[in-house]
């Protein structure tokens, strides 16, 4: 899979960091989180290009990605790199400009939504007891995999497969509970399986301008749906597909953090790359039927 050369990503990083960073260190000032800020030996830009480019690549590890490809490879790129050890504590700094840069990352909003959410586990169930750093944070939650303990990533993508909105919360929440908030923005149908079914949810969105569409149980009177939905209905594993590429290649999910910062860093970082990805899950309705079309229109 082909992703964006270190320059063009740098570049689209640094246009975004030039306007960002002078607010922001006068918002940490203002607010007496901060006296002055001094300046790092990197740049904001390259902090935050390095960690993005990681789950870009192949490398399952950031220590292998840092010392045998970016100190390697791309020493001249990055003049006035750090040791590997000062990096890991400079990558806590960058998330909140993570989060704003990935805002400004999300899909346009098309009519046709899909909904989902996937377990984030942060350590092998045998060793929940023992876990300490997102012991206060972290909660047991169930999927169709069986009991994982962590958090949970919820998604609302479009049917290009580009981000909408995305919450993280503790893996017992109901996927359900989020959903108002992340919908805010959205339009038209949205599509997701029976763990979203609620009266009560179905009419909040409504009152938004949303319709929630979701498959019936089998012990729910059927009733009777536009045959444009059923058949968008069946096309709800493109956000599971999604949730695969995030965890495979992103590399979302891993069980090796020692820091909440970092581990926050990382879901932020993976999901700014998967918009960089050149080709991502779609539906592709442009090639359906002109009638297809004119019923979803």
């Amino acid at each position: 899979m082909t992703y964006p050369s270190v320059t063009s990503l740098f570049c689209d990083i640094d246009d975004f960091s030039i306007e960002f960073e002078p607010k922001y260190n006068q918002s940490l000032i203002a607010s007496g989180m901060k006296k002055r800020i001094k300046p790092a030996t990197m740049s904001l830009s390259e902090i935050m290009t390095i960690i993005v480019l990681f789950h870009c690549s192949n490398y399952r590890t950031f220590k292998k990605f840092y010392t045998g490809f970016i100190m390697e490879y791309h020493s001249k790129a990055f003049p006035d790199l750090v040791s590997y050890n000062r990096f890991i504590e400079l990558k806590g700094s960058a998330l909140i400009p993570l989060c704003s840069y990935l805002n400004l990352k999300k899909g346009k909003v098309t009519g046709i939504s899909f909904v989902d959410s996937t377990s984030i586990k942060v350590c092998n169930n045998r060793r929940i007891h023992s876990h300490k750093v997102f012991k206060s944070l972290a909660k047991r939650g169930k999927n169709s995999m069986g009991w994982f303990y962590g958090f949970k990533l919820h998604l609302i993508i479009n049917d290009q497969g580009e981000l909408l909105a995305f919450k993280l919360t503790p893996g017992n929440v109901d996927d359900r509970k989020p959903i108002p908030d992340m919908a805010t923005d959205i339009i038209g149908k949205l599509f997701g399986d029976k763990g979203y079914i609620s009266q009560k949810l179905f009419d909040m969105l409504l009152a938004d301008g949303v319709q929630l569409i979701t498959k019936i149980r089998k012990n729910m009177k059927n009733i009777l749906m536009p045959v444009v939905d059923k058949i968008l209905l069946r096309k709800r594993a493109l956000i599971e597909t999604v949730n695969d590429q995030l965890k495979n290649i992103s590399q979302i999910e891993h069980t090796r953090h020692r820091s909440v910062n970092n581990f926050m860093v990382n879901i932020v970082a993976g999901l700014i790359a998967y918009t960089w990805q050149p080709k991502k899950p779609s539906l592709n309705l442009g090639n359906i039927s002109y009638e297809l079309k004119q019923i979803i229109a």
